[in-house]
């Protein structure tokens, strides 16, 4: 605002000045000008007017875009941060998590199987590892994240019974491909975590599809929601793959779920 107001005023002054010098000179050279016939004297001014206001109107619209485009930027840059670290928070939300149920099942093996409990604890091991070095990127193949979910599903048959029907279809897929880490274990450790019973036979399921241009990831289980008394889940799984989801595939992804005969389905489908 002040360098609109400083340079209209300039501008006034300038006019009027000039406007007032060619009138002296004129009546210096031409006393008698008054009668000949031309132009008004006001069109002179007029004329100063519009001929002097096309740089001062230049001038502001460059100034006002140059501000604009830095606050655009800085307002861009500012989004940029929070992004991050809203993406980063969610990251360190899923691995702990991970882990404490990881960390469950171990417990549940050293009394009844210490020998499978030793080998789960290697698995472990194998998978904290991807999880700490392998994953703190942007993006990583493909491939990375369908031997990670091959992995822990593996971890997991352990320690069922053969009343628990565990199955599996992943592809093997090019280098090329990559994704977001991380997004498909989540739909993993839901489906172990609500599809298991107590005692009775269940069966999981995950799929994965790839055509030219969609991934589509598929799990199922049997519907078995944990009562408000259960605390062995911090109920976060969900909720934070749809709000990285959100985050890194705001228009280039689709994740459904619904309980359809007593079986939870869900479905993410991502652009590659």
């Amino acid at each position: 605002m002040p360098f609109i107001l400083i340079n209209s005023g300039l501008i006034a002054f300038f006019v009027f000045t000039n406007h007032e010098l060619k009138g002296f000179l004129m009546d210096q050279l031409i006393p008698n000008r008054s009668n000949d016939k031309g132009p008004p004297k006001n069109l002179f001014f007029y004329v100063d007017m519009i001929a002097s206001m096309v740089p001062i109107v230049f001038s502001v619209a460059l100034k006002t875009t140059e501000r604009w485009y830095k606050s655009e930027n800085e307002r861009k840059e500012a989004q940029t941060i929070k992004l991050q670290a809203e993406i980063q928070h969610l990251k360190y939300q899923l691995q702990p998590h991970f882990f404490f149920n990881s960390l469950n099942n171990i417990y549940a093996l050293v009394d009844s199987s210490p020998a499978t409990a030793k080998k789960t604890i290697h698995s472990l091991g194998k998978l904290m590892r991807y999880l700490l070095y392998d994953t703190d990127t942007e993006k990583v193949a493909l491939q990375k994240e369908i031997d990670f979910m091959t992995q822990y599903i593996e971890l997991m048959k352990l320690r069922f019974s053969d009343k628990i029907t565990i199955s599996y279809s992943f592809p093997t897929v090019p280098q090329n491909i990559k994704v977001v880490p991380l997004l498909f274990i989540t739909l993993v450790e839901n489906a172990f975590k609500h599809g298991i019973p107590a005692s009775s036979e269940a069966s999981l399921s995950f799929k994965m599809e790839i055509t030219d241009t969609f991934l589509v990831f598929t799990a199922k289980n049997q519907n078995l929601p944990k009562s408000d008394s259960d605390k062995s889940g911090s109920g976060i799984g969900l909720e934070n793959l749809r709000k990285r989801l959100q985050l890194l595939y705001p228009d280039s992804h689709s994740f459904v779920y619904q309980v359809k005969d007593e079986i939870f389905t869900a479905v993410l489908t991502l652009e590659i």
